[in-house]
């Protein structure tokens, strides 16, 4: 599989996009007005506590006090020889913080329309390989590591290196990274000894900081997606910009030196998101309809409380039995489905609507091709078996805001619903306000504004009733079109 990353930079735009097997597959936009918070370390202040919720509210700077659940909250280390209380559970959050008390916090998750920043005092700092949990006293390997002779090699490599931390004071934890697979000894040293510095700086800032400040940033888009991304199955990542490449070389050189010949300057004619279609993708990923080359089609719809796909068979007519049709719809569907999650990076509980299938092994097909296209997947995704009425039910950690909702806002005219009232509608209520007007008023006539589809309509459908309504109110009504109104909207003058 060929797989490139590239690098857009516009003086107030950064955009990343990953690109397999000449598809765009994800795609990151950091703006110079709004960048993201998560990653970065605040000392902030807790404004409030509540008990019923098990959560603080904690000011660290941001427009909104930011959200912290007492799971995630660092809880002290019991005395040597104490017990705990043995169930396990959580304490009440009024045994672990109190209203007033500075704490130090890591955003987890960005502010999402009208909710707050989502926080953790339970620290993590990346590298390239590895993972820092500076209050935590284990080494994990992730699962994604399957292979049990590599796991146990990381761990024989990694156990001397963080025994301690170079100051010799108490252990360190850390998390071994997927990209650490089969790597050296000397890269993972590397690693471990960029991270003690980094905590060490970390520290300092914390010491000497006020409340609301910031003690850690997370590195800029371009350098985190390489971090996260750059391995030995990318073949190329090109920049078109500069400055921006010359400071991406530092830093592979620096961490990565192995892959310094993928990095390229792009300086072709084209715009860079131009090549292999992106900017045509991103577009399409704005929709909701999603065309599959069979014919079918999905229907992506982002909610508040949940992204639903609805699988179609639209133009498909196969050429078997409906059986077979149906599955190849959905086999096809399921990849598409995977792909599209990425691509516009929607997050929390999503409703995959298949159409329903008989056949049970069909059914489990399904399932297997939609976590096979989810395996790519950097994001973390729990799918559930599917449902008797054929629904599958799925999560997809989200951290950032989707596409849509970075690229567009509610529309002006309909509120974000989708639809506005028809022309007959809104004359209807036109109508309804004309009559509710001449009995609170006195006036000898009327004028009533409302846009040219509306006052056209009137004028030549409704033009019998508006002489009945003018016959019962015994007034003249005057309509005026105006071109700057929208459908919906309408005044009613008295005069």
């Amino acid at each position: 599989m060929s797989e490139e990353i590239l690098i857009n930079v516009t003086p107030r735009e950064t955009r990343v996009g990953v690109v397999e097997n000449g598809m765009l597959q994800e795609v990151h936009i950091e703006r110079t007005s709004r960048r993201g918070y998560v990653g970065n370390v605040y000392k902030g202040r807790v404004q409030r506590v509540m008990p019923g919720m098990q959560a603080v509210f904690v000011d660290i700077g941001l427009e909104r006090a930011a959200f912290l659940h007492a799971s995630d909250i660092v809880r002290p280390p019991l005395p040597e020889g104490a017990e705990g209380n043995g169930n396990g559970h959580t304490p009440s959050i009024s045994e672990l913080v109190h209203e007033g008390q500075e704490i130090v916090v890591q955003v987890v998750k960005d502010p999402i329309g009208t909710k707050g920043a989502r926080l953790s005092a339970h620290l993590s700092i990346p590298s390239r390989y590895l993972v820092l949990l500076p209050y935590a006293r284990t080494l994990g390997i992730s699962a994604r590591i399957e292979d049990e002779d590599e796991r146990q090699r990381l761990r024989d490599v990694l156990a001397p290196l963080v025994g301690d931390d170079a100051a010799g004071t108490s252990r360190l934890g850390y998390i071994v990274r997927t990209n650490a697979e089969g790597q050296s000894a000397e890269s993972l040293a590397f690693d471990v000894t960029y991270l003690g510095k980094v905590w060490r700086v970390v520290q300092e800032n914390i010491a000497k900081a006020k409340v609301g400040e910031r003690v850690y940033e997370e590195l800029s888009l371009p350098l985190r997606s390489l971090r996260d991304s750059l391995n030995d199955g990318i073949e190329k990542v090109r920049v078109d910009s500069r400055e921006t490449y010359e400071k991406v070389v530092k830093f592979v050189h620096k961490f990565m030196p192995n892959l310094d010949d993928r990095v390229e300057h792009y300086d072709g004619e084209r715009p860079i998101f131009d090549l292999y279609g992106a900017e045509d993708e991103m577009q399409r990923a704005l929709k909701k309809e999603v065309p599959l080359k069979s014919g079918g089609y999905l229907i992506v719809d982002q909610t508040e409380a949940m992204t639903t796909i609805d699988v179609n068979t639209g133009g498909y007519v196969g050429s078997r039995n409906l059986e077979e049709t149906v599955y190849r719809t959905n086999l096809e569907a399921a990849q598409a489905a995977a792909r599209q999650l990425r691509l516009r990076n929607l997050g929390g509980i999503v409703i995959i609507d298949f159409i329903d299938m008989v056949d049970e092994e069909h059914r489990r097909q399904v399932i297997r091709m939609l976590e096979k296209g989810l395996a790519r997947d950097h994001a973390k995704t729990t799918v559930y078996p599917m449902s008797a009425l054929g629904l599958v039910e799925m999560t997809r950690k989200r951290t950032t805001e989707s596409l849509e909702r970075q690229l567009c806002e509610p529309c002006p005219a309909c509120g974000g619903r989708g639809t506005v009232k028809t022309a007959e509608t809104v004359t209807y209520e036109i109508f309804r306000e004309i009559t509710r007007a001449v009995r609170q008023f006195n006036a000898e006539k009327l004028l009533v504004m409302a846009s040219p589809g509306v006052v056209a309509r009137i004028l030549e459908e409704e033009s019998a009733a508006v002489a009945e309504l003018e016959e019962f109110i015994s007034k003249s009504i005057r309509f005026q079109p105006e071109e700057h109104y929208a459908q919906e909207q309408f005044d009613v003058v008295l005069l």
